[in-house]
């Protein structure tokens, strides 16, 4: 039936047309932003789990920030234990030197002065952002003996989070301590040179100019550079195992972002080259759909033709 009131043909096409244009605006939405979900009315699901994996991309980029202060913090501290470690050692030569016979004592305690200075130097340096590891008041209120360093972000499988730190021990670093119950490697004045003078001694107070004197309080003193040696040398190892587990922390929270990012970009970007080829394609059919509902309203006019006489 040929109806001047309903051109079911123009309907029909204008419908098609409709359609092709609402597609046409999302590939262009896709094309302009990138995303093939970047709504949650695009795609639900996919939208809440790209929020949500992108928000703890956020933190562990800030986790990544921290480990770097980290670092920093350990390689201060590693660093003077190291040049500490030197000092002492020299100091200990000393020592040695002092027990040949006939030699100026105290010359040698003026050079063994200096050295003690240059101790207290390194550790009082040794700090980063207001915060020293190697000298210390573990009688200060709020003290803590251990120092943690945030490592990891966390999300268990029901959702909740969680932040991971590693620690390090501050009480086993320390060289000096303020606090008069406690001990630093370098004050620590527990032990005796026990010979003649029998003095409880520390690296940092060590005197070759103390009275009644000997070979024997002298091999004490050797004794405590050395046990302080070996204190330092333990710290310094446990600082560069530190370092090395900030490394290996650092590079797996760098590689977890990437994977996060890239699985983030698997649900919800588009692929570019398929929105162009689809555009292309649904232009076409834009085309086509308006010559269509060009010919569909000229039907109309072909009814004039039965009245003409």
């Amino acid at each position: 039936m040929s109806s001047l009131m309903t051109n079911v043909s123009a309907m029909t096409a204008l419908r098609a047309l409709q359609n092709t244009n609402d597609s046409i605006e999302t590939t262009q939405a896709r094309i302009s932003t990138g995303f093939r979900v970047s709504e949650a009315s695009d795609n639900a699901a996919y939208w809440s789990i790209a929020t949500t994996m992108r928000s703890d991309n956020s933190a562990l980029s800030t986790v990544q920030d921290a480990l770097g202060l980290g670092s920093a913090k350990v390689d201060i501290t590693y660093t003077a234990v190291d040049s500490a470690i030197k000092v002492v050692d020299e100091i200990k030569s000393k020592l040695v030197a002092a027990r040949e016979p006939g030699v100026d004592r105290s010359k040698i305690q003026t050079e063994i002065d200096e050295l003690q200075n240059q101790l207290t130097s390194i550790a009082t340096s040794a700090a980063f952002n207001g915060e020293n590891w190697l000298n210390i008041d573990s009688s200060a209120a709020g003290y803590s003996a251990t120092e943690s360093i945030v490592s990891s972000f966390n999300r268990d499988a029901t959702g909740a989070v969680s932040v991971g730190t590693l620690t390090v021990d501050k009480s086993t670093i320390a060289l000096f301590d303020a606090n008069a119950a406690a001990d630093g490697i370098l004050d620590d004045d527990s032990v005796t040179t026990g010979g003649a003078a029998n003095v409880a001694a520390s690296v940092s107070n060590l005197d070759l100019n103390t009275a009644n004197l000997n070979d024997a309080d002298i091999d004490g003193m050797i004794t405590i550079a050395e046990t302080a040696l070996q204190a330092m040398t333990t710290a310094a190892s446990d600082l560069g195992s530190a370092q090395k587990r900030i490394k290996l922390q650092s590079d797996f929270v760098g590689t977890l972002m990437d994977s996060i990012e890239r699985g983030v970009g698997q649900l919800v970007d588009a692929d570019m080259s398929a929105e162009s080829t689809r555009l292309q394609a649904l232009q076409v059919q834009q085309q086509l759909g308006i010559q269509a509902l060009s010919i569909a309203n000229g039907n109309a006019q072909s009814i004039l033709s039965l009245f003409r006489g």
